[in-house]
């Protein structure tokens, strides 16, 4: 009989989440994996925080306390809220545990030497007024494809649209305010999308009737529009950090610049959707159980792997994940 593997969208963990929240994701996942055990399907229903990015340290400053506590004090706050509405994860992890850390780190480096990750130096925005680079929501504009003034450096809330912090017009700092923000140089890794656009198409033509008609419309834009490679990583004190020091060579014979790499952390839209995994193993170790039946090779053929999130979330899960 099918495996059931379930996972709903990360909850953030900046803020207690809303009915809106329970309803979008958690509660349909929740009937769902209900359903399958009822049917009599071994199934497994993971869900986590996410704990990474730029809100977080903006939100563990305006508390008071250093982002690891802060994230601690959200989890449980959230785990609970979970149990008392009643669903049924059979586990609710973090996306800043040793498990991910590894997950993420093993798959960066796999990709690095596999070809399809690279380095950049990109232009990013740095504010002399707060001393740092301001990556992605530290930065505030205008989206310069929409005119909304308030968008945020990694995604225009008002067309949705991603965006790079350099793209935005009139950009002030999220943390002072301040306008007094200049571009400099900054090196980061890229994840070469581009490169997996024909393999993405076939896959994603072959989900039409199992995936949602929206779902195959958004990813296929992406494509029409030309898969870009994404940046990354990103300048945080918070995340998970690059550790390229144990990478080898490329196809081409270059290693990491490791120097350049120094300090910087992977972007959460990175390692977000892998936690789907290293939640997975968060509750193998505390189980006893083999992670790796639910999501390689032979051992997971039988496992049927269903996502539930909300339209926003479409392009990383059916773009970025998959690469």
């Amino acid at each position: 009989m099918t495996r059931i593997l379930i996972t709903s969208a990360l909850p953030y963990i900046n803020g207690i989440k809303h009915l809106g929240t329970l309803a979008g994701s958690m509660l349909p996942a929740d009937v769902f994996a209900r359903f399958k055990r009822a049917q009599g399907h071994e199934t497994l229903y993971i869900c986590a925080t996410d704990e990474h990015g730029t809100p977080t340290e903006l939100a563990a400053a305006e508390a008071g306390l250093d982002p690891a506590t802060f994230c601690r004090q959200q989890h449980d706050l959230q785990a609970d809220l979970g149990a008392r509405f009643g669903l049924s994860w059979d586990h609710f992890g973090r996306s800043s545990s040793p498990q991910n850390h590894e997950v993420t780190q093993t798959l960066a480096r796999q990709l690095w030497e596999g070809g399809f990750i690279e380095e950049k130096v990109t232009q990013q925005v740095y504010s002399n007024a707060d001393g740092r680079f301001l990556p992605d929501r530290y930065v505030i504009g205008t989206c310069p494809h929409c005119g909304y003034a308030a968008a945020r450096g990694d995604q225009c809330e008002n067309c949705t649209r991603v965006l790079d912090p350099a793209d935005l017009l009139s950009p002030r700092s999220a943390v002072s305010g301040s306008e007094d923000i200049e571009i400099r140089p900054s090196k980061h890794l890229f994840l070469r999308q581009s490169l997996f656009a024909e393999r993405l198409r076939a896959w994603i033509e072959d989900k039409k009737g199992s995936w949602p008609l929206l779902v195959t419309s958004i990813a296929l834009k992406w494509l029409d529009e030309g898969l870009q490679d994404r940046g990354i990583t990103r300048d945080l004190e918070w995340g998970v950090p690059v550790n390229a020091a144990d990478w080898g060579a490329n196809p081409d014979g270059l290693r990491p610049d490791v120097e350049g790499l120094k300090g910087k952390v992977f972007y959460v839209w990175f390692d977000a959707p892998i936690e789907y995994i290293g939640a997975t193993r968060e509750w193998a170790d505390a189980t006893g159980a083999d992670w790796e039946r639910w999501w390689r090779g032979e051992a997971a053929a039988d496992v049927t792997y269903v996502q539930f999130m909300g339209k926003d979330n479409v392009p990383f899960h059916t773009v970025g994940f998959p690469c």
